[in-house]
């Protein structure tokens, strides 16, 4: 499995006792992580059992921050130098209310040449992948149609393309056409111009993906009501499991269910199984405060609970 963070970060989690905005709020660090979506979908898939390079930029004292926390984790990957510094982001954990709050600031600005050469690093390390996840948001300086770029190379080395992205990115690269397309309901709104506020809703978005070549396979996720997963066979509604205890965090929910897709398609799972061990990941990833990773074993667990619900296309 390869996946590529064109804008990582490296996420500070802290922890307060209570959030005030009088006097100052003593923080405990909680943990320091490298981040970004690819980079967490390749960690929870070695988590998984299965294995994954994770290809990003790096970008001054904080990239190189980054590159050490990523080997210190024995997480194998490619960096990709580039001038601008790579960002940082604030996960704040407020233990009274029990709320986190995910601060992320833009990126850097890349140049024409430091896209170029995410391109060429990610064809060279695709070799005989069958799937390549690209996940997270585009920094300044790229064109919108970067992905759809990632798209179209990945299909010549014979990979399949997994996106999970946001904004204009994500209406380039379905003009050119996923295999996958992984999206939450606020995403999917920006497709449609409408709120997705059920499986229904979810179900339509996928239909219309599908009509019009955008993806062969597209999952749109309902928050706490689960997801739809949609093929040329049909739709499946999976049914979020219910939670064995309090949740903490969403950070993180996202990238691990792409994750167990990837790994699951990747082992030759079909996409509905993939994608309802999917939800089970995202349950358990609400579990853990922060960005701290999904308990594999509690994502197991949770797996015979995801219920479905089969419709034919019509």
């Amino acid at each position: 499995m390869l996946t590529l963070t064109i804008n990582p970060t490296v996420d500070l989690a802290w922890e307060v006792g209570h959030l005030t905005g009088i006097g100052k709020n003593r923080a405990r660090v909680r943990s320091v992580a490298a981040g970004g979506g690819g980079i967490n979908v390749a960690r929870g898939v070695v988590r998984l059992g299965g294995r994954a390079t994770a290809v990003h930029t790096s970008g001054g004292e904080v990239g190189q921050r980054l590159n050490r926390l990523l080997d210190e984790e024995g997480v194998d990957h490619v960096a990709v130098d580039i001038d601008d510094e790579t960002r940082e982001a604030l996960v704040l954990f407020d233990t009274a209310s029990r709320h986190s709050y995910h601060i992320v600031p833009p990126g850097p600005r890349l140049r024409e040449h430091e896209g170029l050469r995410c391109l060429d690093a990610l064809e060279q390390a695709a070799g005989d992948c069958p799937y390549v996840v690209a996940s997270g948001s585009l920094p300044g300086g790229l064109p919108a149609d970067f992905y759809a770029v990632v798209a179209r190379r990945i299909r010549q080395v014979g990979a399949r393309l997994i996106l999970d992205t946001s904004g204009p990115a994500l209406s380039e690269a379905l003009a050119e056409g996923v295999f996958l397309l992984r999206c939450n309901r606020t995403e999917a709104a920006s497709l449609t111009g409408r709120d997705i506020l059920s499986l229904d809703d979810a179900r339509a978005v996928n239909e219309r993906l599908l009509t019009t070549g955008a993806a062969e396979v597209a999952v749109t996720t309902v928050g706490a009501l689960g997801a739809v997963c949609s093929t040329g066979h049909g739709h499946t509604e999976l049914h979020a499991p219910p939670l064995p205890g309090d949740p903490l965090s969403d950070a993180g929910a996202g990238d691990g269910m792409v994750a167990a897709i990837a790994t699951r398609l990747t082992a030759g799972d079909d996409p509905v199984s993939a994608s309802a061990l999917g939800v089970a990941v995202a349950a358990a990833a609400m579990l853990t405060p922060s960005t701290e990773p999904f308990d594999p074993e509690v994502a197991r667990s949770l797996r015979p609970e995801v219920k479905t619900k089969f419709q034919t296309r019509a």
